[in-house]
């Protein structure tokens, strides 16, 4: 567990699903404080009983569910997903809808992404110049940008690809942020929107 900005907290653990080391955040100073695709750290669930409540929890996407329940079972608190998403959860899993384009509790915009699934959404946090929280989009192998593999892309991995590279284009031209946060790569602090500009634009139209 680590703080990378101020009231902002990342950590990994190692998903046996998917066998490889998975990245979890928790926005600490939001009101209410805010979870994205979270597992429980080595520090335990009791690491997260503060002085304010844990309330809201928030997936990128569907498959992001992780260890969402324990969360909610030990604070209460409210799982979200894109609407498209509950298609996933029929085990009894407490979920809520959101739309792309709300802003959440906590002050957390819903930006749609799309492309990879329907519900694929990045989160914009306004904290210390910005900072973007994608899920499945963008992965990150040491400072390298990528994509996930091209057999989990469906039929066509290119058009999946120009469709991401012209979302997240899109949403470096409306948003501010110096910061990108990712379920699948460490945390990008500073200068992070240049250099997601410079990936992007790089990429085949």
């Amino acid at each position: 567990m680590k703080e990378i900005l101020s009231g902002l907290f990342h950590w990994t653990t190692f998903h046996e699903g998917i066998g490889q080391k998975v990245h979890s955040c928790f926005w600490a100073s939001a009101d209410p404080p805010v979870l994205i695709d979270p597992r429980v750290p080595e520090e335990g669930i009791d690491w997260f009983r503060g002085s304010v409540p844990l309330r809201e929890i928030y997936l990128t996407n569907r498959h992001h569910y992780r260890h969402s329940d324990r969360f909610e079972k030990a604070f209460g608190a409210t799982v979200r997903c894109h609407r498209d998403g509950l298609i996933e959860f029929t085990r009894g899993e407490k979920v809520m809808p959101f739309e792309h384009g709300e802003e959440l509790p906590g002050g957390v915009h819903a930006l749609r992404v799309g492309n990879l699934c329907l519900e694929e959404t990045a989160l914009y946090l306004p904290l210390e110049g910005g900072v973007l929280a994608i899920g499945d989009a963008l992965i990150r192998s040491g400072d390298a940008l990528g994509f996930v593999p091209d057999e989990y892309m469906g039929d066509d991995p290119q058009g999946v690809k120009k469709g991401i590279k012209k979302v997240l284009l899109g949403i470096a031209d409306e948003r501010e942020f110096d910061h990108l946060l990712f379920a699948h790569g460490s945390p990008w602090i500073g200068g992070a929107k240049a250099g997601l500009r410079k990936f992007l634009e790089g990429l085949p139209d």
